[in-house]
């Protein structure tokens, strides 16, 4: 699957979207840059173009959604790498914010990433202020203690400590799938003002579910992959004694139960309307790639 175009709009857009947030200090500026913008595979951002897609809204009307995902995310991933949580050296081939800046600054980054987010949702052009509303309502709880941070505090607790498949999968739905859902979402919202529950029930079952399958890639990559191709370092799950889904499943294990969520995406797609073939094609592609 070709994201190229993809990663080459959002890296414009963003450039575009920071420069309107009027950063007052200079090396914040730049930290907050190289956060989000060293590269990465912008799912995120292609799951809110392509949610729109399905329903009918044009490209251009999904582009801050996009942006303020992406810088959600890489935020989180900033904070992610601190010393205090997983320690990390390697982010996406390249130092970390944290050992490229310093450890406040990669902070503060983070912060002003997050905080950034919600003031371009605020005035974000080509849609009414119902949906405005509406994509910081789904991005806050997708980003937060219902979310992904809480998903984090439950992967930190469990560090080095035994967990049920059912713990791991709920610690995922919260730490990946709540912002791939929320994603999802985001998409819908840019396109219209008034989803059916049914459709809504759909995506939702499809985000979850292409949700775990990334994080079972993730376990299965961080045994299989290569230093040089995930741009992180090979190993540092199995160093860390984290919970994973090959340590209970075996490998084989994984590998089934990832093809089996993309079967779950897939059947969710059929209650979808529009054409959902983007859609599909990131579903497989998440068990496909790489790194």
């Amino acid at each position: 699957m070709n994201l190229k175009p993809l990663q080459e709009r959002i890296a414009r857009l963003t450039e575009e979207k920071l420069a309107t947030l009027n950063i007052a200090d200079p090396r914040l500026a730049e930290a907050m840059r190289y956060g989000v913008m060293n590269g990465g595979k912008r799912l995120r951002p292609y799951l809110v173009y392509a949610t729109a897609e399905a329903l009918g809204a044009p490209e251009q009307q999904a582009d801050t959604a996009a942006v303020a995902i992406e810088m959600i995310h890489s935020y989180s991933l900033v904070h992610d790498d601190l010393p205090a949580m997983d320690n990390d050296d390697l982010r996406r081939g390249k130092p970390t914010c944290h050992i490229a800046f310093d450890e406040a600054t990669a902070i503060l980054a983070g912060d002003a990433l997050l905080n950034g987010a919600f003031e371009l949702l605020a005035s974000a052009p080509d849609l009414t202020d119902r949906q405005r509303l509406t994509l910081i309502r789904i991005l806050g709880k997708g980003a937060g203690a219902s979310g992904m941070v809480a998903g984090q505090c439950i992967d930190l607790g469990h560090v080095g400590k035994a967990m049920t498949l059912d713990q791991l999968e709920n610690m995922h739905r919260h730490k990946t799938g709540a912002l791939i859902l929320a994603a999802v979402l985001m998409g819908a919202a840019v396109a219209t003002e008034s989803l059916t529950p049914a459709v809504e029930d759909a995506l939702t079952r499809y985000a979850l579910a292409i949700g775990l399958a990334f994080q079972v890639q993730d376990d299965i990559l961080d045994i299989e992959g290569d230093t040089a191709v995930l741009g992180k370092q090979q190993g540092a799950d199995l160093a860390l004694n984290k919970p994973t889904y090959p340590a209970l499943l075996g490998i084989d294990g994984a590998r089934q139960r990832a093809t089996d969520l993309i079967a779950e995406a897939h059947a969710a797609l059929a209650d979808v309307p529009g054409d959902t073939a983007t859609l599909a094609a990131l579903a497989n592609y998440i068990i496909e790639r790489d790194h």
